[in-house]
């Protein structure tokens, strides 16, 4: 009997697909479809899948063609696998020529002709086609990443770039790209904006936007005040638009794998949370610059209110201020009824940017820079049960954002990776700042 042995995303299952199965099955008697998992998927940087693996599965399953149907989940499998089933014959589509010729070793490998004009990255890019446009300009190393990252997003038709007080980045004017300073005419161009304007400048244009009906991903802070975000999340839901707030970390693998491992009783009850975020930058411009609680805070309080929730029953803020309101270093602290969290952040000090969560059976432990990590440790009292957790991490997570982004404005649902009542209590925490009444300053 000849084995043969396929693989695939197999995403939005199509007639291309069907015939590449059909034409594997014809090179032997059994034929084994191995269907790759959501997060191998991610790290090959296939980000923007739009079915689970479950439905993958059974769409493979209901064409009747395969024998028998695996899952793919890590780098280099296919050697295992090929060993594991003793197969004859691996094959995969002429798009992939050359670059598994290395299992010629192993067993004959075939390349078969792909159906013409029909692929799931041309379906998926049609059906989630988002003309977006960035709003920024002083802040351009976050700017360029964003302009950079969209590159691997089907789906994104690139705009250009809104910079109202000028753009400060020779870069965007090489790529001979749509720059202007006419935030009313560049949304007329677009579908959905990141904007990366200064955080005193997000109300307002945010809800031009949205008088626009324009969709919005916005860089945290939203907003600056909780009664500020209430009233555009009233004004976003009745004309059925996207406001969603950008904090990459929410959106990377690694990260949400801790928060649900942090909820499953891993490490016991949760005491206390301690996150840092610092970095020693060139301020520049002061009136355009983001200060430290706006610059790292709203990263560093999303395992607080993600993990202790953000019914607290006590805050409390410490800040080294450069200039009023320019604070180059603050701690926050919160009391909760049943633990502690403490936030360091700063643009002027720098410090061991770790994230531990500590619990009554054990601790988790995030390595610096913790809000793009790969990796993080569950910790035990007896180091033989410590475990340790690896997930790829593609473009900072900024490329995730983007997909989520792009499929809460196709599907009119809204992401629920940072949901309304966290981005409320970040915007509570900086209205409290910059109130100034309740901080302690030193």
């Amino acid at each position: 009997m000849v084995k043969v042995i396929t693989y695939g995303t197999f995403d939005m299952l199509h007639y291309g697909h069907i015939r590449l199965l059909e034409r594997a099955k014809a090179l032997g008697d059994y034929l084994i479809v191995g269907v790759t998992s959501d997060d191998y998927d991610k790290a090959r940087g296939k980000i923007n899948v739009k079915q689970p693996l479950i439905e993958r599965i059974e769409a493979v399953k209901q064409l009747k063609i395969a024998d028998e149907i695996i899952i793919e989940e890590y780098e280099g499998q296919k050697i295992d696998d090929i060993l594991k089933y003793d197969i004859d014959v691996f094959t995969v589509g002429t798009d992939w020529v050359g670059q598994f010729d290395y299992l010629n070793r192993y067993c004959k490998v075939v390349y078969l002709e792909r159906t013409e004009g029909v692929s799931s990255s041309g379906l998926r890019s049609e059906q989630h086609k988002v003309k977006i446009g960035i709003v920024g300009g002083f802040e351009t190393r976050a700017l360029r990443k964003y302009y950079n990252e969209c590159n691997y997003v089907n789906g994104i038709q690139f705009v250009g770039i809104c910079a109202e007080h000028g753009l400060n980045e020779p870069y965007f004017n090489e790529e001979n790209m749509f720059v202007t300073s006419d935030f009313n005419e560049f949304l007329k161009r677009c579908d959905g904006i990141y904007i990366l304007s200064h955080p005193t400048e997000h109300y307002t244009q945010i809800r031009t936007a949205l008088e626009n009906n324009v969709h919005i991903l916005c860089e945290s802070p939203v907003v600056l005040d909780e009664k500020q975000y209430a009233e555009l999340r009233a004004m976003a839901e009745k004309k059925h638009l996207i406001l969603m707030e950008s904090i990459k970390t929410a959106y990377s693998t690694a990260y949400r794998r801790l928060l649900l491992l942090a909820g499953s009783n891993k490490i016991g009850d949760i005491i206390s949370v301690d996150a840092t975020c610092t970095s020693i930058q060139d301020i520049g411009n002061i009136d355009y610059s983001w200060n430290s609680i706006c610059s790292w805070g709203p990263t560093a309080l999303l395992p607080v209110f993600q993990i202790l929730g953000t019914d607290y029953k006590e805050m409390s803020i410490a800040s080294r201020l450069y200039d009023k309101y320019f604070d180059l270093f603050t701690r926050i602290s919160f009391l909760y009824p049943n633990g502690v969290a403490e936030v360091k952040v700063g643009r002027g000090v720098k410090s061991e940017g770790e994230l531990v969560i500590s619990g009554t059976k054990g601790y988790m432990y995030v390595p610096a820079p913790w809000w793009k990590t790969e990796y993080f440790e569950i910790r035990y009292e007896n180091a033989s049960d410590n475990r340790r957790y690896f997930y790829q991490l593609e473009g900072e997570g900024i490329r995730y954002e983007l997909v989520r982004f792009i499929r809460a404005i196709a599907e009119n649902k809204e992401d629920t990776s940072i949901n309304t009542k966290i981005t409320t209590a970040i915007c509570k925490v900086m209205r409290t700042f910059y109130e100034m009444n309740d901080v302690k300053i030193i």
